[in-house]
């Protein structure tokens, strides 16, 4: 197995082009800095440097060593740093915005997992639009938001947003519907709703409700929209009531629903994803980053349990 002081030596030489300037760079003799070049060599069983008088510069196979030994290293180096941070903390307030099927779904398992660490969450639960603007204004320290592929949330450069977790949108309808004996509905069904009355969100920029008004009007079509909510529970009911038809994510519809079907959408456009944003590292100087990235940490290990299928136990 590999010894950190072999990958320290190796980026030490290469930032430097000697093994003696290594040395130096290090604190350490140059039989040390030999000692562990060499060791690295038998491990991997090809020289990583050539020596010259001028000095020394890396193999081909030494050049990808480095590059992910960089990487190593300052994983290695971040851990270090994180735990001292949190062994120093006490208890520490982060705040935390997140949208509500997101909050029913993860945010016990989110908010255990970093309370273990000595991290309390001051959770909100809005709307995407106006998370957005907190993490902006850097009101947040992160927070939870979804949008749909090649629709882009509105966030400053500053902030830094990564998707953790990707997931279907799924078309309700009514039992007993045309469409509804179908495992999947394509693009060419979906577009034979253009007279049914739909149901959208509250916001007018909603990143779900776009990508399908936009599928109809590319078509020519302006839909129906007969209702606007942002209750999953009252989109579902009134589909089962025959009133409209929706389109809602497959996070909000964990629960059984009488008098509906819900069938996937067989066309890659209608996924939703769900980002984790923080704020720049301006807006939140004064929240330790170590418990930021916990948190993070703890957001992503979350959908990865329901991406496993077994739900997020508390």
């Amino acid at each position: 197995m590999a010894d950190l002081r072999q990958f320290e030596a190796l980026r030490a030489v290469h930032a430097e082009g000697s093994v003696t300037a290594a040395a130096r760079r290090l604190g350490w003799g140059q039989p040390t800095v030999d000692y562990h070049l060499k060791n690295l060599e038998r491990l991997v069983g090809s020289p990583v440097l050539t020596r010259s008088p001028r000095g020394s510069r890396l193999t081909p196979v030494g050049m990808l060593l480095v590059e992910r030994a960089q990487q190593i290293l300052t994983l290695s180096e971040r851990a270090v740093a994180d735990a001292r941070e949190l062994s120093q903390l006490g208890r520490v307030r982060l705040r935390f915005g997140t949208f509500a099927t997101a909050a029913a779904t993860i945010l016990p398992f989110v908010a255990a997992s970093v309370g273990d660490l000595g991290i309390e969450i001051d959770a909100s639960v809005e709307e995407v639009p106006t998370l957005v603007d907190r993490i902006n204004r850097g009101a947040l320290d992160a927070a939870l938001l979804y949008t749909v592929p090649g629709y882009e949330l509105p966030l400053r450069p500053a902030v830094n947003a990564v998707e953790v977790h990707r997931e279907p949108l799924v078309l309700a309808l009514p039992t007993g519907h045309p469409l509804a004996s179908r495992p999947s509905i394509d693009r060419a069904a979906l577009l034979t709703l253009r007279d049914e009355r739909w149901v959208f969100a509250t916001s007018a920029d909603d990143a779900i409700d776009r990508v399908v008004a936009d599928a109809f009007a590319a078509e020519g079509h302006a839909l129906d929209i007969a209702f606007r909510t942002d209750d999953f529970q009252v989109i579902l009911g009134m589909t089962a009531a025959r009133m409209v038809v929706a389109t809602v994510p497959r996070l909000a519809t964990t629960a059984a629903h009488p008098g509906i079907v819900l069938r996937p959408i067989d066309d890659p456009s209608f996924v939703r994803s769900i980002l984790v944003a923080t704020a720049s590292s301006e807006d939140a100087s004064r929240r330790p980053p170590a418990a930021v990235r916990q948190l993070v940490t703890a957001v992503r290990d979350g959908f990865a349990a329901v991406r496993a299928g077994g739900g997020v136990a508390g």
